[in-house]
């Protein structure tokens, strides 16, 4: 009876049929095409700062409109002279051809000849057969020192302009008392100059691009505010000459200058860090040539500063770690010795004597500022401070105000800190609604007492004024 239904054929049946639908289905499925390989070589992107090519503003939205904008309607911005926007440089001299410009430096310069010349006729005791420069730098000393009052201190929105695009290195106020000037060197080689008592059709903000590498150093001759020396890690010092309405490549070196400094009563003399810790002292009467160099560290130079009352003894700053201070007529050329070694932890970039001379002040980016004093220097103090930064900014350097009692001194957290020397400590900080940005780089005007200029890696300066 089960033979009859004849179940096993059907159920083969059913096999075949199921096995046949099967792949019929798999036939009718259309596979996706290929993509063919591409023929084109694959492009390694490269951006401009690795090619040395300038930023192009026209590309990038997050730089065209945080700094290219800022830079239009910010509350000051440079008028840059002609010559000046290209990074590669011209050969030869750079000419002036901004005759404001150079109106306004000659006649600085001319009332600092005749203030200096009314001094020297006045003084009953000034000895003819001094050098003029002597009794020029002792005049202007003393009319630096004097107390200030911190709390009278303020930051006005007419006192800050973007002087320029990049971050700055270096600024110095015009060691002058009727006008109020301040010269600043930025990363990208550019000297900005900053008429603050322009008047109000005018920015007053001057632009020149004489270097094409970091500004490392400015120097202005105090009797003569013509000229003005700048240096750059590219190993050249420029002449800034407003007579001759020229930037000049005095000296070029294939090693990196990285300070510049002069010696007090030395005017025809320049001081300058080149290299792994050499100091080279060229005085410009005689060649081209550096006169004397000696291998004072292991490390690039920082800063180099005289001490006023002794214009013999020098201190230096050095990325090996160290500050030290050395007698001028007591450097052997081979193995110099110094009268003071100050060691920290990590790099010191920078070491200033304070007005009085009896003082000098260290910055570590180990977060301490070192304060020595005494006889003989011997009294050593560390004082705490946050150092650190990020990379977009320039170093903290401590620098002293206008007399021994307080040193000036950026933090993150876009203020001044001021040190005090007697309670070494930090007993105050100017803060302001203005201040936009971290201010790293500081000059303090050497005739107005509370007036301080700070810098920023943005190209700004931020000026407070004592009221």
């Amino acid at each position: 009876m089960v033979a009859s239904l004849k179940l096993h054929s059907k159920a083969a049946a059913l096999s075949e049929e199921a096995k046949r639908r099967r792949v019929e289905s798999k036939s009718n499925k259309v596979s996706p095409k290929k993509k063919p390989k591409t023929e084109s070589p694959i492009v390694i992107r490269r951006s401009l700062r690795t090619r040395g090519l300038p930023p192009d503003f026209s590309s990038g939205n997050g730089l065209k409109d945080e700094f290219v904008e800022s830079m239009i309607k910010g509350p000051k911005s440079p008028s840059t002279p002609e010559g000046s926007k290209s990074p590669s440089l011209p050969e030869g001299p750079l000419s002036i051809r901004d005759r404001v410009f150079l109106d306004k430096i000659l006649g600085v310069s001319k009332e600092s000849q005749l203030r200096n010349s009314d001094k020297c006729s006045a003084d009953d005791e000034v000895d003819e057969k001094k050098p003029l420069d002597c009794l020029i730098k002792r005049e202007s000393r003393g009319g630096v020192e004097g107390s200030v009052d911190l709390g009278s201190m303020t930051l006005n929105a007419e006192n800050i302009a973007r002087i320029m695009p990049g971050r700055i290195m270096n600024l110095r106020f015009f060691p002058c008392i009727d006008s109020t000037m301040i010269v600043a060197g930025d990363k990208s080689g550019h000297i900005g100059f900053w008429d603050v008592d322009c008047e109000k059709e005018r920015d007053g903000v001057f632009l020149y691009q004489p270097h094409k590498d970091p500004v490392s150093g400015i120097l202005i001759q105090e009797f003569s505010q013509s000229k003005i020396f700048t240096s750059c890690y590219g190993g050249s010092i420029q002449l800034m000459d407003a007579e001759k309405e020229v930037f000049d490549k005095i000296y070029s070196s294939e090693s990196a200058i990285f300070s510049l400094s002069q010696r007090p009563n030395y005017v025809n003399c320049l001081y300058f860090g080149e290299g792994n810790g050499g100091l080279n002292l060229w005085d410009m009467r005689a060649g081209k040539e550096p006169s004397s160099s000696w291998p004072l560290h292991e490390y690039r130079i920082n800063t180099i500063d005289f001490n006023i009352n002794n214009p013999n003894i020098m201190a230096t700053s050095s990325s090996d770690a160290t500050a030290c201070i050395w007698d001028l007529r007591k450097i052997d050329s081979d193995k110099p010795k110094t009268l003071k070694t100050v060691s920290h932890a990590r790099a010191v970039h920078s070491a200033y004597f304070s007005p009085s001379g009896s003082s000098l002040a260290t910055t570590s980016v180990e977060n301490k500022v070192g304060l020595l004093g005494g006889v003989n220097f011997e009294d050593l103090s560390m004082i705490y401070h946050e150092n650190h930064m990020c990379r977009w900014i320039s170093s903290f350097r401590a620098i002293w105000g206008w007399d021994d009692s307080y040193l000036f001194i950026g933090n993150m957290k876009r203020g001044v800190d001021i040190i005090s020397t007697a309670c070494r400590k930090t007993v105050m900080t100017l803060q302001s609604a203005h201040m936009s940005a971290i201010p790293c780089r500081f000059s303090a005007h050497p005739y107005k007492v509370g007036m301080l200029a700070g810098a920023t890696g943005g190209g700004q300066i931020y000026m407070w004024k004592s009221c």
